[in-house]
């Protein structure tokens, strides 16, 4: 445990350097791989504080993400990722809530490269992301997310891994 909260504080230190003017978000997120295995993650979003096809119905912006995640596993295949992925995000209108999906391809480092029955091919992956979710006045965030982590053939094994997850924004 003291692993996890120690890489999460240097990732947050290294990008809050970059990235001080815009608001910012601490995420919290728990999920569940597709062998039925825990994760939990920990990460910093930043707004791009940019946005685009501004109209009725809502308008594309997007943040920054950096993470640090946790893969329960037996005591043989745990594992922790580090991730950082730009992330498209389209927020439909709405007064107090704001349904939106987002999408995102970025990239993460993982410690080992075996995890369950998976042989990641390397501790270089991919990172795509699909989700959904609500954001409230004030900047709070829950939303629902897929994420599929692969090497993309650039390693001769790459069974990749999903993981599923709720997750909770918070503002700073």
């Amino acid at each position: 445990m003291k692993r996890l909260f120690c890489l999460a504080a240097i990732a947050a230190a290294l990008m809050g350097q970059s990235f001080t003017a815009q608001a910012a978000g601490v995420e919290f997120a728990v999920g569940a791989t597709s062998d039925s295995t825990m994760t939990y993650r920990l990460g910093m979003n930043f707004d791009w504080d940019k946005s685009w096809l501004q109209s009725d119905v809502g308008r594309l912006t997007g943040y920054w993400s950096g993470a640090y995640t946790y893969w329960e596993g037996d005591k043989t295949s745990s594992n922790n990722s580090l991730s950082f992925s730009p992330v498209f995000v389209y927020e439909f209108a709405g007064q107090s809530v704001k349904p939106y999906v987002e999408a995102g391809i970025g990239v993460a480092a993982f410690s080992n490269t075996k995890y369950e029955s998976n042989n990641l091919g390397g501790a270089f992956q991919f990172e795509d992301r699909f989700g959904f979710g609500l954001r409230f006045n004030g900047g709070h965030e829950v939303g629902i997310r897929a994420t599929h982590y692969s090497n993309a053939g650039l390693a001769s094994s790459n069974d990749g891994v999903e993981s599923y997850s709720l997750h909770y924004t918070m503002p700073l």
